[in-house]
């Protein structure tokens, strides 16, 4: 979505040198295509930082992005045609005519698509005032609960039938213990059958064999940022990482030097 709001503000501005004009009230459209679609990606950074969003949500997010993809569409395809007609610049006269009028129905084709365009903008940005989206992602996981939490707190004398499966998950990643070599197991199965406690228990079991560990679970629609600095937290990290400012890029660098040379 940023490099398309660069480009149409590129375009409002005037910034190809003359390159092209644009028919009659298109620059308009392009001028409130970029505000609307500003205020569109404000909205969907939130649905990113969002765990759980409402199905008719998710339905809207999507079509603004492929909004997005067929507006961009549309402006890559007019300038290809206005590059591939400036070839006929270098020729003679009747080509320079030629060149000028294919110009200009490309530009009378792109403003009837832009028109199309700014009509599905529009009936998006009403969808999204009609069902008032920014309230619903304002309170979007800040009620419903993890329901693996209580698992993480189940004391090992309270779980019947488990201590095989701790057994040879414990063996499985424990065997060849000299090699530095990495492991890992994955728990599948429905949910509430234990997997969450089953791991928990697991974990709590062999931690101490190591230099650092990290018990950090992870919801249906993950937030990189936030898996991040628990990961460093729980590793016990002394920086604190609270603000939402840290770099994707900065947090994974982190973690890699706390676990250098460590086991």
């Amino acid at each position: 979505m940023n490099s398309l709001l660069a480009m149409l503000s590129a375009m409002v501005d005037g910034e190809y040198d003359g390159e092209y004009e644009l028919l009659g009230g298109t620059k308009s459209d392009i001028a409130f295509l970029w505000n609307e679609l500003s205020s569109m990606n404000a909205l969907l950074e939130k649905l990113a930082a969002a765990e759980k969003l409402d199905v008719q949500v998710q339905v809207w997010r999507d079509n603004i992005r492929e909004l997005s993809y067929d507006i961009e569409d549309c402006i890559d395809m007019f300038m290809q045609k206005l590059n591939h007609g400036d070839a006929a610049k270098a020729g003679n006269f009747v080509k320079k005519i030629i060149g000028k009028v294919k110009k200009l129905w490309s530009g009378f084709q792109m403003a009837n698509q832009i028109h199309e365009l700014k009509a599905r903008v529009v009936e998006e940005s009403e969808r999204r005032l009609r069902y008032k989206y920014n309230e619903s992602i304002s309170t979007a996981g800040k009620v419903e609960i993890d329901p693996r939490l209580p698992a993480l707190y189940v004391e090992a004398e309270k779980l019947v039938g488990i201590d095989g499966p701790i057994q040879n998950l414990m063996d499985w990643l424990m065997k060849d213990d000299s090699t530095q070599q990495l492991r890992v197991v994955s728990i599948v199965g429905f949910g509430g059958l234990g997997k969450t406690t089953l791991a928990n228990q697991v974990y709590r079991k062999i931690k101490s064999q190591f230099d650092c560990t990290a018990f950090v679970p992870v919801s249906r629609s993950p937030v990189i940022k936030k898996i991040l600095r628990d990961l460093l937290t729980e590793l016990g990290s002394s920086k604190s990482h609270s603000s939402s400012d840290d770099d994707e890029r900065q947090l994974i660098n982190e973690v890699r030097a706390y676990l250098q040379d460590k086991r």
